[in-house]
């Protein structure tokens, strides 16, 4: 029961003719009572006025009827209400409740339409209350028309008013609905950019780990009759290497998951994990040199972790593309307002051209994607004295 006024509100908001009709026959019910008063007592009647009849009482019960249509034709129904109290008047005969139905109109107009035909609404009533008053002969009559008129302009003022907030909130949705919108295509971009994000990583940990895998098993397959010292040793090589692979990658699968503490999570590398990085190389059989160079600071973890998975990247395809005898040189040096990482391989041992030269893959677009975020600068090909050399520079605040 608690529910019935709701819902009995709601239905009649979705159903506007019916209440509509409903107002206007309650008020041109009220208008036929009320048309006998205002003759017997003279009141809203030209002096001598005779009683209602039937043509006065048709053409007031079809003006009061006129709000049945204020929400479609507001405008026209005001007009006819108008031209309904002029001919009455003209037939000496009382308006009754008609200045109600025109102050219902003049409120609808001016709460559901423009404001030039708002005001065209309200100067058009006004015009009538003020034929009524100057044709008045007595007092009393032109000041209850000129109290209609005040009551015209307020009720007039008051639907404006209710206009601007209806449009004010209708603006404070379309702003929220926008603003939700906005918010969801920035997540779904914050979402696709993790992705992507995870996607290098995955690649940077894979390639690396499993060409440095590759090689060992590679060369233990070759030793294996001959030294199976050897061959167990890139065998535990190998073995080290899986487990290596399978912690870091558990590391960056893990910010997938919501219910991970981010105390679980173990710190991404950087540059001080590239000496371990670069013996893992050598013991996959890449001869690598590393020099780290310029004075000692923290990098932001974003360039810290982008310098090591270019690093990471560059000598994985060295390993993969140098050949067996090819050496490599790691140059990192932190200057002020820059970093420069400098990886370089001699490819086939003395300037030979071939695969170093066709070093392509995701890879290397994932290495480009990492230093122009972080607006660096990048220079990936082959060197003039042989061989292939990856060559970036972050900038850096001062630290």
């Amino acid at each position: 029961m608690r529910n019935t006024p709701g819902g009995l509100r709601a239905w009649l908001h979705g159903h506007p003719l019916i209440s509509d009709a409903a107002l206007a026959v309650a008020l041109a019910a009220a208008a036929v009572p009320c048309a006998y008063v205002t003759s017997l007592s003279g009141f809203d009647a030209p002096a001598g006025a005779a009683g209602p009849d039937a043509l006065g009482l048709t053409l007031i019960v079809a003006g009061c009827l006129s709000p049945a249509l204020r929400r479609r034709l507001p405008f026209t129904m005001l007009f006819l209400v108008g031209v309904v109290e002029m001919t009455l008047a003209s037939l000496d005969r009382s308006g009754s409740l008609l200045w109600v139905a025109a102050l219902v109109l003049v409120y609808t107009i001016a709460a559901r339409r423009g404001l030039a035909l708002s005001l065209c609404a309200l100067v058009l009533s006004l015009t009538y209350r003020a034929v009524f008053a100057v044709t008045a002969a007595d007092p009393g009559d032109r000041t209850a028309h000129l109290f209609v008129a005040l009551l015209t302009m307020t009720l007039w003022i008051a639907g404006r008013g209710v206009r601007l907030r209806r449009a004010y909130l209708a603006e404070l949705r379309d702003r929220a609905g926008r603003m939700e919108r906005a918010r969801e295509a920035d997540t779904r971009a914050a979402r696709a950019e993790e992705r992507s994000r995870i996607a290098r990583e995955l690649h940077d940990v894979v390639a690396h780990h499993v060409s440095v895998m590759t090689v060992q098993a590679s060369a233990a397959r070759r030793v294996l009759a001959t030294n199976p010292d050897g061959a167990r040793e890139a065998l535990s090589a190998i073995e080290e290497m899986g487990r290596t692979a399978m912690a870091e990658m558990r590391n960056i699968v893990g910010v997938l998951r919501t219910d991970a503490a981010p105390a679980e999570r173990n710190p991404q590398p950087g540059v001080q994990e590239i000496p371990t990085l670069v013996d893992q190389m050598r013991e996959a059989g890449l001869r690598t040199q590393l020099w780290i160079e310029g004075r000692e600071g923290s990098l932001p973890p974003g360039v810290d972790l982008a310098v090591y998975r270019l690093v990471q990247e560059a000598l994985t395809n060295s390993l993969r593309h140098a050949g067996p005898q090819a050496r490599a040189w790691v140059t990192v040096r932190q200057e002020p307002g820059e970093l420069a990482v400098r990886v370089e391989d001699d490819g086939q041992g003395s300037g030979a051209a071939g695969p170093a030269d066709d070093r392509t893959g995701h890879g290397l677009v994932g290495i480009r994607e990492r230093v122009a975020l972080y607006g660096g600068i990048l220079r990936i090909g082959p060197r003039p004295e042989g061989g292939f050399e990856v060559n970036a520079r972050f900038p850096l605040k001062d630290v």
